[in-house]
């Protein structure tokens, strides 16, 4: 007779619905049937009210449009979609922090330090004789590489410090903030490979869609997959639902969450060095903010702050909420600081959302 050797004691944890996100996220025998968009979006990683979420874009997409007829139009879509790459790459990394229990606080700042790091190093290589396209892949690699060093450091000091998530990212945020002034001196960078204009700005699809965007799209797809069909996405969730039920479990606890916080400053440094070709320059401001942003898409995209409960899926539907009201406002004429407080309410909705949602589970 065939016996059940499956340890149970992972999705046993704080959070009463992390037991069904941890299955979901794990099934690997198809047993769960799914058809239409369902089975489309499982690649994602399908989180609880993603319908209902896509029904409010909608809803918010006919809003915005109604008030603001400028919005429908192609120009429109493609600032919304540029501007929500960086939001999207940066909810990715924050959605498997916070299904973990943690949070970044640090992915602007990472952000922007990783991006001048970039344009400061091909800037550098200009007067070299070296080929511009080398130099722009060697350049993005050198900002993608450098935002890895500072996700790993967010993960080592958590984790073999044992400071909280949230100090040890605050930490970083200071750090990273203050590296990005004292490498560019407070200023732009504008001396850049011309081939990052093309990278940044050019369209495919009849112009409808621009390279930024499919990288985001390739990214988010391949995120979902590794979180929802892989042991790294079963682990992501074993620790966030009870840590100390995944190291009974044989989760290597310590290394996974630094693992996560490498994918959360690597998703980081890809926004922006897509966000530095975009314009063709450095700012110290990029990122600036960026974490409330990314905090936002993931959490009105379904992740609880408690842990264990999250998907790819929810995260891009957050950002794409939050970018869509964004650009709306701006076309309708809001003021900008409206645009803060605007988001910043959602946040709390969302999370007291969330904290209903919990307290109806348990009683």
């Amino acid at each position: 007779m065939p016996v059940d050797t499956t340890d149970r004691s992972t999705t046993q944890g704080k959070n009463p619905m992390s037991a069904t996100s941890f299955t979901t996220s794990t099934d690997m025998t198809g047993s769960e049937q799914r058809s239409g968009l369902s089975r489309f979006t499982g690649l994602l990683g399908r989180g609880d009210g993603d319908v209902a979420r896509v029904l409010i874009l909608l809803l918010l997409v006919v809003v915005l449009g109604l008030i603001a007829p400028a919005f429908f139009s192609k120009a429109s879509w493609i600032a919304t979609s540029q501007y929500s790459t960086q939001i999207v790459l940066l909810a990715i990394g924050q959605a498997f922090v916070i299904i973990t229990g943690g949070i970044d606080l640090s992915v602007g700042a990472v952000l922007g330090c990783s991006a001048m790091i970039s344009a400061v190093s091909m800037r550098s290589m200009l007067g070299t004789g070296m080929d511009e396209t080398l130099i722009v892949v060697v350049g993005f690699a050198i900002g993608v590489g450098s935002a890895a060093v500072m996700g790993l450091v967010n993960g080592l000091v958590i984790t073999k410090m044992k400071i909280t998530p949230f100090i040890a990212t605050l930490g970083m945020l200071g750090v990273a903030t203050g590296g990005t002034n004292l490498i560019s001196g407070g200023s732009e960078i504008v001396e850049l490979p011309a081939q990052l204009n093309t990278v940044g700005n050019a369209t495919v699809f009849g112009g409808w869609l621009t390279i930024p965007v499919l990288v985001t799209i390739v990214a988010a797809v391949v995120a979902g997959l590794v979180l929802s069909r892989t042991r790294f996405g079963m682990r992501t969730y074993a620790i966030g639902s009870n840590a100390a039920a995944a190291r009974r479990a044989g989760i290597g606890v310590d290394r996974q969450l630094i693992k996560v916080y490498v994918l959360s400053g690597v998703m980081a440094g890809i926004a922006g060095v897509l966000l530095m070709s975009r314009f063709v320059d450095a700012s110290p401001l990029a990122g600036a903010d960026a974490e409330l942003a990314s905090i936002a898409a993931a959490v009105i995209g379904g992740a609880s702050l408690t842990g264990g409960r999250g998907s790819i899926l929810g995260a891009v539907i957050g950002a794409a909420i939050t970018a869509t009201l964004q650009t709306g406002l701006i076309l309708a004429g809001v003021a900008s600081f409206w645009q803060t407080v605007a988001v910043g309410v959602i946040i709390v909705l969302a999370v007291f959302g969330d904290q209903l949602r919990i307290t109806f589970s348990r009683a």
